[in-house]
């Protein structure tokens, strides 16, 4: 049978088209145009690609296809293009995240030839601050050390287990994910309470565009929980973020988590959107 999708494989001379869809939506968008800013579009490089949906001669929708699969400004017209494409290639990614309608969409008609899903978080707000956080910074909260990976590592394992069900080094014995934490701690990302060699608190910016930054990997010590380091913690990664790296700070959250959500309420975020994912 002949592949008739109409998706376009994106490149390089498409970028400021891809530029003025990604700034409608700087916050919602900031993981993609954080990629994107890294490195050139171009079919296949480093295992990602950019499609795009065309209406009318004009570009109009985006799906980034790497690790995650992500729709961007996908009505249901490109939503049928994507998924022909997607079903067409076979899955190669973990996860499809993105607006919740777009993704249901998708996984709708994606689970016959992809499913069953591991997990389905239907639900995860987004939340934005961009003023200074409303608790007190912890003052012992700062950026790891490159001499400390061998104890922030560790707890990143932790956080990413606990949250997505599965460990990070389940596949190349941690290699690419232990890359990946050692990036952001070069690259000045990476911050962390820690005590006697311990980790108290820690998060990550993983997203930065001029734009906006995203934290990830939020994670207390299980036997430190319930004690404020959360809050004071988040204050403090806020207070850095909005001082030398971007004007806006977002992340996103289970819905059924709310003892994060309530901290993240008391250090000042609001919800300004809502993502679905679906993990393989």
């Amino acid at each position: 049978m002949l592949r008739t999708t109409p998706v376009r494989i994106l490149g390089e001379r498409d970028r400021p088209a891809v530029r003025a869809i990604l700034d409608t939506d700087p916050v919602g968008n900031v993981f993609v145009a954080s990629r994107l800013r890294a490195t050139r579009i171009s079919s296949g490089f480093s295992g990602t690609e950019l499609w795009g949906h065309v209406e009318d001669g004009r570009l109009d929708a985006l799906c980034y296809s790497g690790a995650n699969l992500v729709p961007i400004n996908a009505g249901p017209s490109a939503i049928r293009t994507f998924a022909d494409h997607a079903r067409w290639r076979g899955r190669r990614c973990s996860s499809i995240v993105g607006p919740v309608e777009a993704v249901n969409d998708l996984w709708e008609q994606l689970a016959p030839s992809w499913g069953p899903a591991r997990a389905i978080r239907a639900s995860q707000p987004v939340l934005e601050i961009d003023g200074p956080p409303a608790v007190r910074p912890d003052p012992a909260v700062r950026r790891v050390r490159r001499s400390e990976m061998d104890i922030l590592l560790p707890a990143c394992v932790a956080m990413f287990t606990e949250e997505v069900g599965v460990p990070p080094d389940s596949g190349d014995g941690g290699a690419l994910y232990r890359a990946r934490v050692e990036e952001l701690v070069r690259g000045r990302r990476a911050f962390a309470r820690i005590e006697d060699g311990r980790v108290v608190f820690k998060a990550e910016i993983g997203a930065v565009t001029p734009q906006a930054c995203q934290v990830q990997g939020v994670w207390v010590h299980p036997e430190l929980r319930g004690r404020g380091y959360s809050a004071g913690g988040m204050a403090a990664v806020v207070r850095y973020a909005l001082a030398e790296i971007a004007p806006r700070v977002t992340l996103y959250v289970n819905d059924f988590n709310t003892a994060a959500r309530a901290t993240y309420r008391r250090v000042g975020f609001r919800q300004v959107g809502e993502v679905m994912s679906v993990l393989f």
